[in-house]
């Protein structure tokens, strides 16, 4: 088939993070910490120097592996998701598209480039504009997850410092701690390790650096205290499959870091130089709660009408209920392992090369779409 892959690439002055002078004063490392960790953590920058606008966005390394493993088997056109994107799609009409392309402007950015292929009539790789661009708004997705009775931590959403309250809170039936996060943001952009707090002033102080930063409304989530899990799945209807889980190490981090997995966790502590050892995959956890949080997961996936393929954060509450804390059906895909990339760390756990992971993906679309009759290149265990 003629494929085109549909992409954002990185800005070469946003790959390499860099350390401002004033950078802020950590937490106490403990006297466990290892020196070259605890030279790395020394260095964090505080969240408002952090570079962080094209988080989202791939590196010519991923976007040259996706090539490459499509290549494999089909013709490959290389598409940048720019205002040039459609002028080049309604031209060249490729058979399908492999969209990573996550947009630049506006809350609905993700579902920009699936728009223009439903106009164009182009099939293409994952959810749909409606799935992606909810997705992307935690608040709308978790009121579709609590409608349909999916564990989701308790939330409210601040839309100006003005409405920053305790009572705000308790109308929502939140209780303090909670983490902040902005409303409409990926990659864990705008999840700092202060975004967990613990009383009102922090909360005011948190929420003002967020609006001033992201210049949008921000969510506040009930923090819950137990383990941590990512799930990829893959696949369509009844056949979605949950691919080994993953869960989420916080004893790699720093002692006095806060035990949520933040930008300064994902982008400057971890790195392929000296990657942490923050990731057990697959998870070691009883039979009865991979279960659980596998039909958790297949739940919400559903409900939010995946398509193909999605990347699922879950948490435990203190009693061991898994909740759902938020959909990503654009998925990270960095091709090298010490990358620490969740999804084809997963794939990988389950057998799949990462040219078989993103051939697979192009064959549940293509199936789905009615374009082959070639088989999905994975056969895990459901």
């Amino acid at each position: 088939m003629r494929v085109a892959l549909v992409y954002n690439q990185k800005k070469e002055d946003a790959t390499q993070q860099q350390v401002p002078e004033d950078a802020t004063e950590p937490p106490s490392l403990g006297e466990d910490c290892s020196p070259a960790l605890a030279t790395r953590f020394l260095q964090f920058p505080s969240p408002q120097t952090l570079n962080d606008l094209y988080a989202e966005w791939d590196t010519a390394e991923t976007i040259d592996a996706v090539a490459a493993a499509l290549g494999q088997i089909h013709r490959v056109n290389l598409v940048e998701a720019d205002e040039e994107a459609y002028e080049k799609l309604a031209l060249n009409r490729p058979d399908i598209v492999f969209n990573v392309a996550e947009g630049m402007h506006g809350a609905s950015r993700e579902a920009q480039i699936p728009s223009m292929l439903e106009l164009l009539q182009i099939p293409y790789t994952g959810s749909d504009p409606l799935t992606l661009a909810l997705c992307l708004d935690k608040s709308r997705a978790k009121e579709i997850l609590a409608y349909h009775h999916i564990p989701t931590p308790r939330f409210c959403v601040i839309s100006e410092k003005s409405l920053v309250s305790a009572s705000r809170l308790r109308d929502g039936g939140v209780r303090f701690p909670v983490v902040v996060k902005p409303l409409h943001e990926g990659s864990s952009k705008g999840i700092f390790n202060s975004s967990l707090v613990r009383d009102v002033a922090e909360l005011r102080r948190q929420v003002s650096m967020l609006h001033s930063i992201y210049e949008e409304p921000v969510i506040v989530e009930e923090y819950l205290c137990g383990r941590e899990f990512t799930v990829a799945m893959l696949g369509n209807g009844d056949s979605a499959t949950v691919l080994p889980i993953v869960e989420i190490n916080f004893d790699s981090l720093p002692a006095g870091v806060n035990p949520i997995y933040s930008y300064e966790a994902k982008w400057i502590w971890d790195r392929p130089d000296a990657p942490l050892d923050i990731f057990e995959c697959p998870a070691r956890i009883p039979l009865p709660l991979q279960r659980a949080i596998g039909r958790v997961c297949r739940k919400a996936y559903t409900v939010l009408r995946c398509r193909d393929w999605c990347r699922l954060d879950v948490r435990l509450d203190a009693m061991g209920v898994p909740h759902v804390l938020e959909l990503n059906p654009l998925p990270g895909i960095l091709p090298d392992p010490k990358d620490n990339s969740c999804f084809p760390k997963a794939a990988r756990a389950a057998g799949l090369s990462y040219d078989r992971l993103i051939q697979s993906v192009l064959d549940l679309a293509a199936n789905r779409c009615g374009l082959a009759d070639r088989k999905p290149a994975f056969h895990p265990a459901r």
